[in-house]
């Protein structure tokens, strides 16, 4: 019974508070509806001057702290109007913490009468720092509001409840070795939720841990900004990596605090020299011819192998005036390989002195002090001394570098190549073969015949092999005294060798038309393999007989030549066939395109048709050479005809030189050159032919004529013509030696008295005709030779 009395009494207690909160939530919004309406009733109020007003609300300070314990309701604080005095009034609390979000049913009134606040639960502040609430005063009878509502901010104090976190938990870094100490390494940052500006959330740092400890702390932390110090200089060789403990701690009460790793990996950089394991060197090479690879020069350096720190970079300093030796770097080994480009004289150079200095690619520093300092000392020096001996006591490989491209039937004991040495002159003697360098044992040699016979398959994942190239030096021992050694070197490509070749960046050309002779500049670029590349020679062509008349290279860049023209030439298109050769030796035939074009604004080439096609001297060339052939014969029959009639006056034929240009008229409709020789020949014209697309054409000392089909169709044609007009000549001729007696030649005395001539001769410019041209003329043209020959004798 007293525990159903109990319950019963419960839920009219619950009843009662339920009713009574609805109760005061209906009464809150009549009081805010109110409170709008009285605030809205004069829209003059705005306007009025302000006036001052007393205190009517008296509030005491409300304090609520974070993660209060309890218990729970709590009494906060208590609010008062003065107006409340000798009335039935009741204080209603409303707004965020009340019945809003967020926290809602945080903060009421328990006491409606006297205004006492309380507080129903624990508060993060994190969450929620500041309340906004509303406090109204009503008539407790009719609900009728007192006074003007009033509005509260509620701060909730702060607790040191947070430690300072780090974003990440573990960091790594990589930091060189030569990174100076007035750099930070890294910079840690921890942020605290705790309230800004307080000692709750003021964070400093600090090294708590660092594993290893070579001779003592080598870092440090700033303890207010996080960031990470060297205090000395870092030795990779001694710790190549670190592992730092770094805490952040807060000034609040209690002091909390957070840790973060940071890994510390060490690049090593360059300080260590590289060293030759030799100070000098004794050569003995043969003169008269190049050598590579005579010598290779090994190097120790304790930095990290494959890296800027490590890898060397030499040069000749001393004994190199004549630009004969090169020397660059094996990528595997670090070697240093010399090599003698320009044949050594024996007389001039017996005796050589070369000084040599390696370096790495990276700059050298060293620590002093514990400060990083670079120095002056980047280099080591060796010597080499050089005897040259006479060049027919050494054997010679024929040639000196043989390049091969792997074939798929390279087998062991399939024969690879016959790779054979001779001494100079033919001069007899034996010879020994061995392979020098073979580091794989692909190859064996026979030491007698030279011959390489496959010894194992090629690997292609060789470490031997840098970039599909691998190389063998084989040498040739000769049997005198003392015996003389020959070396060649065999350069075995395991890939496509076009991909070492190097080529013009641009094939082709625009250049304008100028009075002024200004170069045009030829730029060669790399093969794709790392190794091949410039400084490059330039060279052109030994065929090219005819574009050396026009063209000419000039001043060598490196990467680049000039190509500078001899005289002034049409405009239109011309081939250069230019050899380009880099600095491995490896050499490649280019042509570059060179379109000579109107600019009229004298930088810019303007648009026009397609150029005419130039090509080598052909047929067609040959054909306008017989045109001109038939005019001179024209000439000397007329000569014949003056010899006939006993004039001592000397007949004089101008000469005939023919240029290899072909004109264009653009102004006026005059003909071209070749259409006028055309029409003294009796007006035979040639039938046109198109130039065909993508047909290639190439220009031979400025003579422009069609393409080869053109050749082919038309050469029959020309000489089938000239053969018609010479029978013509030849028969007229013949009609002509009966009235020799009529018909006289008449001499005016204007042009004086001619002196005999006691030849009939042409001077024709025949070097660009074959040697059994006039063979090729036929029966006809020996007639009419015979026929002068005749009447020069009458003559005499």
């Amino acid at each position: 019974m007293e525990r159903l009395a109990a319950l019963l009494l419960l839920q009219v207690t619950a009843a009662n508070s339920f009713f009574h909160e609805i109760e005061n939530l209906s009464l809150r919004q009549a009081i805010r509806k109110r409170s709008i309406e009285w605030i809205d009733s004069d829209p003059l109020d705005s306007l009025r001057p302000l006036q001052r007003t007393k205190r009517t609300w008296v509030i005491t300070t409300i304090d609520v702290q974070e993660e209060d314990k309890g218990p729970f309701p709590k009494y906060a604080g208590q609010l008062f109007n003065n107006r409340s005095f000798n009335k039935s009034v009741k204080y209603l609390i409303s707004g965020p913490g009340v019945d809003e979000p967020p926290e809602v049913g945080l903060f009421s009134i328990e006491d409606d009468a006297n205004g006492h606040v309380h507080v129903h639960r624990a508060i993060d502040r994190e969450k929620t720092s500041t309340f906004q609430i509303r406090f109204d005063i009503v008539y407790r009878k009719t609900g009728e509001p007192l006074d003007h509502p009033l509005f509260f901010k509620i701060k909730v104090k702060d607790i040191n409840d947070n430690a300072p976190e780090f974003p990440k938990e573990e960091y790594s870094v990589t930091v060189r070795e030569n990174h100076s100490k007035d750099e930070p390494v890294f910079q840690v940052t921890a942020l605290d939720k705790d309230e800004g500006g307080t000692a709750n959330s003021q964070v400093s740092y600090s090294l708590s841990m660092q594993m290893p400890l070579p001779d003592g702390f080598i870092f440090n932390i700033d303890p207010t900004t996080g960031s990470i110090f060297l205090t000395g200089c870092l030795d990779y060789k001694a710790a190549s990596s670190f592992k730092l403990l770094i805490e952040a701690s807060d000034h609040g009460t209690p002091q909390l605090s957070s840790t973060a790793t940071v890994n510390v990996a060490v690049e090593d950089a360059n300080n260590h020299l590289p060293v030759f394991t030799r100070d000098n060197y004794l050569l003995q090479i043969s003169a008269g011819q190049e050598h590579p690879a005579v010598l290779r020069l090994p190097v120790e350096d304790e930095d990290s192998p494959n890296t800027p720190a490590w890898r060397a970079k030499y040069r000749v300093m001393e004994g190199n005036e004549k630009e004969q030796f090169t020397i660059e770097t094996d990528p595997v080994t670090n070697e240093g390989i010399l090599s003698i480009i320009k044949p050594l004289d024996y007389e001039d150079d017996s005796e050589m002195k070369l000084v040599i200095s390696v370096a790495n690619e990276e700059p050298f520093f060293l620590c002093k002090n514990g400060l990083v300092m670079t120095s002056g000392l980047e280099s080591t020096n060796t010597t080499v001394n050089i005897v040259v001996l006479r060049s027919q006591r050494a054997p010679r490989f024929h040639p000196p570098v043989l390049i091969v491209q792997k074939e798929d039937s390279m087998k062991p004991g399939k024969v690879f190549r016959r790779y054979p040495a001779t001494y100079p002159n033919d001069v007899p003697n034996k010879i020994k073969y061995e392979l020098a360098r073979d580091p794989d044992g692909w190859l064996s040699v026979d030491e007698n015949s030279g011959v390489l016979t496959v010894a194992k398959e090629f690997d292609q994942e060789s470490p031997y092999v840098n970039n599909s190239l691998y190389t063998i030096i084989v040498h040739a021992i000769g049997h005198d005294i003392p015996p003389q050694t020959g070396t060649g070197t065999i350069l075995l490509y395991l890939s496509d060798m076009n991909d070492h070749m190097p080529t013009l960046a641009a094939p082709s050309l625009d250049v304008c038309d100028k009075e002024e002779e200004t170069p045009l500049i030829i730029k060669a670029k790399s093969a794709t393999a790392r190794s091949h590349s410039g400084p490059f020679t330039f060279e052109l062509t030994e065929d090219s007989e005819d574009v050396k008349r026009n063209w000419t290279l000039g001043r060598n860049f490196g990467e680049s030549v000039e190509l500078v023209r001899l005289r002034s030439l049409p405009q239109g298109s011309y081939l250069i066939p230019v050899i380009i050769r880099d600095r491995q030796g490896f050499s490649t035939r280019q042509t570059q395109h060179v379109r000579l074009c109107f600019c009229p604004d004298g930088h810019t080439c303007k648009d026009s048709p397609r150029p005419q096609a130039a090509v080598t001297l052909g047929g067609a060339a040959i054909a306008i050479i017989l045109l001109a052939f038939l005019l001179l014969l024209v000439s000397i029959i007329l000569l014949c005809r003056f010899c006939e009639s006993g004039s001592k006056s000397k007949a004089i034929v101008p000469p005939q030189e023919g240029e290899q240009t072909l004109i264009n008229y653009n102004e006026e409709s005059r003909p071209s050159l070749f259409q006028a020789k055309l029409d003294i020949m009796g007006h035979a014209a040639l039938p046109p032919v198109p130039v065909e697309a993508g047909e290639e054409a190439i220009a031979e000392d400025g003579l422009y004529v069609t393409y080869e089909t053109f050749q082919e169709r038309h050469l029959e044609f020309m000489i089938q013509t000239v053969d018609r007009i010479l029978g013509q000549k030849l028969d007229y001729q013949n009609r002509l030696e009966d009235y020799r007696d009529i018909c006289k030649p008449h001499i005016y005395t204007e042009e004086g008295e001619l002196e005999r001539s006691d030849s009939c001769s042409v001077s024709i410019g025949g070097e660009d005709l074959p040697v059994d041209f006039l063979n090729t003329l036929g029966p006809k043209f020996s007639a009419l030779e015979e026929i002068c020959e005749k009447r020069f004798l009458s003559f005499n």
